[in-house]
């Protein structure tokens, strides 16, 4: 369950109300990825709560929409603040319009707090799907990625980012992250002596925009093109999945269960957990196990 989200069910919106919350995805560079409905939506909110009220009003130029609605800041260090009076927008029948520099709200970005809290008051919340880092990242990939997982920024300091590093040892999906382009070498580095140099990544660059550059090979050429420095624009990096390990034998696993059974251990219990562990059938090594006490 996502976290803050209501547990309950919401209550139910007033029919009479006209207001509704609209979260849109803006192109991440080029501006003609802009869609119909997010131009539409543009020209009529009343409101608009953008992360940089500069970057929108670039956008809506260059797209040549009239922006007649009012328009308010909406990043990190004021979303909190904000929600009180964009709520009471929603519920005055507004149209409030959330946007981000680029892709989607609440993806990294301002915009989550906001809907949980709208869903909560059962306020109408709908989505303008659009342009995304993340899926677009991994398809240029060229790495398998039909199950993934988004792991939004990578952690600042070293030892933070070397322990979030380990919990993806085993991870078979691909991982996806952004990364700051003067951080980019040395978590980079770190991926190495966490994942080993011949991980398979990515390293998208610029997505969708002029100097667009993608560079794919195992991470120790990756991490090597880094050093070289200096890395600049906007950066996604993906990680191919943990190539699968193959099961021990189960005949070698008795063992581990003969000494968890001689220290209390049910033998079902023992089994459930060592199987577990290993990745066995747990029937095969229990089976293992009863013919190695006749």
């Amino acid at each position: 369950m996502s976290r803050g989200l209501p547990t309950g069910p919401a209550p139910r919106p007033d029919p009479d109300a006209a207001g509704r919350l609209v979260l849109a995805a803006t192109p991440l560079g080029d501006s003609r990825d802009a869609s119909g409905r997010l131009l539409e939506a543009l020209a009529e909110a009343d409101v608009i709560a953008a992360e940089d009220t500069r970057r929108l009003r670039a956008l809506a130029a260059a797209l040549g929409v009239p922006v007649g609605g009012r328009v308010v800041s909406h990043y990190d260090a004021v979303e909190a603040t904000r929600l009180p009076g964009l709520l009471a927008d929603v519920r005055a029948g507004r149209t409030v319009l959330v946007v981000t520099d680029a892709g989607m709200p609440a993806v990294s970005d301002p915009g989550f707090r906001l809907v949980a809290a709208a869903a909560a008051e059962g306020l109408p919340v709908t989505c303008l799907p659009g342009p995304s880092a993340v899926t677009t990242a991994l398809v240029l990939s060229g790495l398998p990625c039909e199950r993934f997982c988004f792991e939004g920024f990578a952690p600042r300091r070293s030892g933070e980012r070397r322990r979030w590093l380990e919990t993806l040892v085993a991870e078979p999906r691909a991982a996806v992250f952004f990364e700051s382009p003067h951080r980019l070498a040395e978590t980079l580095a770190d991926a190495v002596a966490v994942l080993g140099c011949d991980r398979a990544a990515a390293v998208c660059r610029e997505l969708t925009k002029k100097h667009e550059e993608v560079l794919r090979g195992p991470l120790s050429e990756l991490a090597a093109w880094a050093a070289e420095g200096p890395v600049r624009g906007e950066i996604t990096v993906v990680l191919a999945g943990a190539a699968p390990t193959a099961a021990p034998p189960v005949a070698s696993l008795v063992g581990a269960v003969q000494e968890r059974v001689d220290a209390g251990e049910r033998l079902k219990d023992a089994v459930s957990a060592v199987a577990s562990a290993a990745g066995v059938p747990k029937r095969e090594l229990y089976n293992a196990a009863l013919a190695n006490r006749d």
